[in-house]
């Protein structure tokens, strides 16, 4: 499809998904859409700490652009249900952004199965159940991005954290396939993945600095911004941010 023929639309009309958007990262990329003019879903299981950002945010902005809702990424009627709500509320999900993640600290040899199920359906498989469901909308309207947040523990293996490195991995490979099917069917659809290293989620305000060997927020945010602006035929396929 030539760039002349892709539907293009500004920031401050989009309306996204943002899991794990109640703190942190999730949090940082909420707050950068929301100041673009965009409308933003901040979706987890934690209501209270997403009223909290949602209220936050906005009283910020002086109006209203994010809104909270509640959401265990791993209960498929729920993925179903969030989609369809955003969708018929809005007629549109322009961007998705795969945040939601967890981390069960064991070692090789001492990995559970509960561990390494909880991980692996937050992880992966809640990824996929999103895009599943969320990939029709964006085809109806010719128009998506999906962003995953991956890890530099995608990329290498970490012996403390195995069932966090697996499906982080996975991620990547999974991302992959998508980016090929959105190409392969010429849709209007971009997918990157950030893969970032250690990100500060505790010094997190503008004049604060980031602990050694961290990266700040902010960076995070700004560089989702700076690719969701790109031209509709330009990707940055993986994103590596990480302090020096």
């Amino acid at each position: 499809m030539a760039l002349s023929a892709m539907k293009t639309k500004p920031l401050s009309e989009q309306v996204a998904i943002v899991t794990g958007g109640g703190t942190g990262i999730g949090r940082a990329f909420a707050e950068a859409l929301a100041s673009a003019g965009g409308k933003v879903v901040i979706a987890s299981r934690r209501t209270e700490v997403l009223r909290r950002t949602a209220d936050e945010i906005n009283a910020g902005l002086g109006a209203e652009r994010v809104f909270p809702y509640e959401l265990d990424i791993r209960v498929r009627a729920q993925v179903d249900e969030l989609a369809a709500d955003v969708y018929g509320r809005w007629q549109a999900i322009d961007v998705l952004v795969n945040n939601s993640g967890l981390a069960v600290p064991e070692t090789v040899d001492n990995v559970t199965d509960d561990g390494w199920e909880t991980v692996m359906d937050t992880n992966l498989r809640g990824v996929m159940q999103l895009v599943r469901t969320v990939l029709p909308f964006m085809r109806r309207n010719d128009f998506g991005d999906i962003v995953n947040v991956s890890s530099q523990a995608g990329k290498h293996g970490y012996a403390d954290v195995p069932s966090y490195c697996a499906p982080k991995f996975g991620l990547l490979g999974y991302a992959e396939a998508l980016r090929d099917d959105v190409r392969k069917t010429g849709a209007n659809i971009r997918v990157f993945n950030f893969c970032p290293g250690l990100v500060d989620v505790e010094n997190v305000r503008p004049d604060q600095t980031p602990r050694d060997g961290f990266v700040h927020v902010a960076n995070m945010a700004r560089t989702l911004v700076y690719a969701l602006s790109l031209d509709r035929n330009v990707v940055l396929e993986d994103i590596n941010l990480y302090a020096r």
